[in-house]
């Protein structure tokens, strides 16, 4: 939690401070000018705030006596504006100029994932991002979800992702995917058709609550749709059925975990690249570089599963790689193109 430029300390010292001075104030002038209780506090009051509305003392006493008061009062009034100057520096000046810088850094993001709605489920997902280094930023309204990404030092646009302006600010156009993930099916429905009017190349990941929803998301342009009590319930069942593989599974695919050397990773096969029309076999993948491909996603959405030597690669398929950080990178660098590897 922030800490606030006035504290409580403070504000007491500045009331006791007033309080003293009234009390003292009041029983020197019932003391040394004769006047009554009430027509002592009065000029103490004026005193202290030197409206010049009662006459001046007639005794040396009660004029160095009033001297005092002043002075006093001065350093409370002094003590007490430089407090409010310290609250609208603090919060507002500074408020506003933690707002430009956050603003400046988020147009400076490129290549990054938009996060639209930061719930649990988008906090996860941010985590994932945190770890592997991938830059985002979250476009959220909820004060909550945009203190904690304060808290954590994530960027953040204030806004809703079903409007188009509060998705240009979280630079859409130069973003490589978008994540609804909304506590509600009709905001990750609307959040997917501007984004997708937006960018019609954007990838976008939707969430769902049911199948209904899922199917809509579709149709609206989502790339990917996740139902989290869906797939909570089949990974629950695998766990029991198939303990091990689930378990191994996690560990493979979140990222920082107890396997951070092992990497699971996709490539897109492009005609400029060397592998493009070759065969496994003939490019000996796994002695140049480390790495198994484990699967290829054809132009046509199919999968070819564990592919043999004789698999040939094409133009538009995506191979699926595992292997550490090291054989990763030479896998990517094997299927870079051409120009890039010379380069």
């Amino acid at each position: 939690m922030e800490r606030s430029p006035v504290s409580l300390r403070q504000v007491l010292i500045a009331t006791a401070a007033f309080a003293a001075l009234c009390v003292v104030g009041t029983a020197g002038f019932v003391l040394i000018a004769d006047e009554s209780v009430f027509d002592a506090f009065y000029r103490t009051i004026i005193t202290v705030y030197t409206a010049g509305l009662v006459a001046a003392p007639e005794t040396v006493a009660a004029k160095a006596f009033t001297i005092v008061l002043v002075v006093w009062g001065v350093a409370i009034f002094l003590y007490v504006f430089g407090l409010i100057i310290e609250l609208t520096v603090s919060g507002t000046v500074g408020g506003v100029w933690e707002a430009r810088r956050l603003a400046r850094r988020v147009e400076q993001l490129r290549d990054h994932v938009i996060i639209c709605g930061y719930g649990r489920v988008g906090r996860r997902a941010a985590r994932e991002f945190r770890e592997v280094g991938v830059p985002f930023v979250v476009l959220d309204f909820n004060p909550e979800s945009l203190d904690h990404a304060r808290r954590l030092g994530d960027l953040y646009v204030e806004g809703r992702g079903t409007q188009d302006e509060d998705l240009e600010r979280a630079r859409i156009a130069v973003a490589r995917g978008l994540i609804a993930s909304s506590d509600s099916d009709v905001d990750n429905l609307y959040i997917t058709l501007s984004a997708r009017s937006k960018r019609p190349d954007l990838t976008i990941v939707a969430r769902a609550s049911t199948a209904d929803a899922a199917e809509k998301l579709r149709l609206a342009g989502a790339d990917r749709i996740v139902q989290p009590y869906a797939t909570a319930g089949l990974h629950m069942a695998n766990l029991v059925l198939k303990p091990q593989v689930a378990e191994f599974l996690d560990i493979v695919s979140t990222a920082g975990g107890p396997m951070p050397d092992l990497r699971f990773e996709e490539i897109e096969v492009t005609a400029g690249c060397l592998p493009c029309g070759r065969s496994i076999g003939e490019l000996r993948i796994r002695e140049r570089t480390g790495a198994l491909v484990i699967a290829i996603r054809r132009v046509d959405g199919t999968f070819d599963v564990t592919p043999g030597a004789d698999a040939v690669f094409q133009e538009g398929d995506v191979l699926i790689g595992a292997g550490t950080v090291d054989e990763i990178e030479r896998l990517e660098q094997l299927f870079s193109p051409r120009e890039a590897a010379v380069g």
